[in-house]
């Protein structure tokens, strides 16, 4: 069952990001950026209050994703991408992404804190971040 609503556009809207954020880190790496996706669409907190939908999350300006700036971000969705949107909108969560509300691909280590938050690990290329379960208690 859906954690959040959606509609088949949402889904292939989300398909796409997770593709144009993460094909590079295989079908494991774009299902946490789905994670951090849905994330954000729950959360109401911090950087993300009033993101209630796919579209208001996917297009959020300033503090959104740099993929939608690149023609890559708008091809059509795959099969295999919808697959993969659908688990994390019917609720899989994957870690280090399951609280994640932030995630990006430093030259080096995972800082321990990205703009105060904390680090909960990484995969592959993309260290995650998440709130305070206090400051965010919707993503816990």
């Amino acid at each position: 069952m859906a954690v959040i609503k959606t509609n088949e556009d949402d889904v292939r809207l989300l398909a796409r990001l997770l593709r144009a954020e993460a094909e590079g880190e295989g079908a494991q790496g774009m299902l946490m950026v789905g994670n951090v996706g849905v994330n954000r669409i729950l959360s109401n907190c911090l950087d993300f209050k009033n993101i209630r939908s796919m579209s208001d999350m996917v297009y959020q300006s300033p503090g959104g994703y740099e993929s939608i700036q690149k023609p890559y971000f708008y091809q059509r969705a795959r099969d295999s991408e919808i697959a993969l949107a659908r688990r994390v909108i019917n609720g899989e969560r994957f870690w280090p992404a399951s609280n994640a509300l932030w995630f990006f691909r430093p030259t080096g280590d995972c800082p321990p804190t990205w703009w105060d938050q904390r680090n909960e690990g990484r995969f592959k290329a993309h260290c995650f971040y998440v709130p305070l379960q206090s400051d965010c208690p919707l993503v816990y």
